[in-house]
């Protein structure tokens, strides 16, 4: 699998392990929350196989980044502390969800909203 998206020089997990931070080669920088990559995981769990299979994740307000294992030269999985360990997250996906965060966070959230659904666990 090939990516178009130069590799990260550097993936950092924050102390409290509730964000990621990016740094790309050029030198800018994304900061997901956990919650944020969590609920938007690349993953078939989460996307399904296709738009009428995708899953609106919700209760993960308190999810925190256990592990970060890297794949290959393109890809990182992240490990929640949920468990949640499917989604491979590839740069050119990172990439496009650091140019989209704003508009995809608020989707999602108008999504919760739109089907009574909360960021709270339980």
């Amino acid at each position: 699998m090939n990516s178009s998206v130069e590799a990260p020089r550097e993936l950092r997990v924050s102390k409290d392990r509730r964000s990621l931070g990016v740094t790309w080669p050029d030198g800018a920088r994304d900061a997901f929350s956990a919650e944020m990559l969590r609920v938007l995981s690349p993953s078939a769990e989460v996307r399904g196989h296709s738009e009428a299979d995708r899953k609106t994740v919700s209760g993960k307000r308190d999810v925190a980044i256990a592990d970060l294992q890297p794949i290959g030269h393109y890809a990182v999985r992240i490990v929640f502390s949920d468990g949640h360990d499917t989604g491979l997250f590839s740069w050119s996906y990172l990439s496009e969800l650091g140019r989209e965060k704003d508009a995809r966070w608020q989707g999602y959230l108008d999504e919760l909203k739109a089907k009574g659904l909360r960021r709270e666990p339980g």
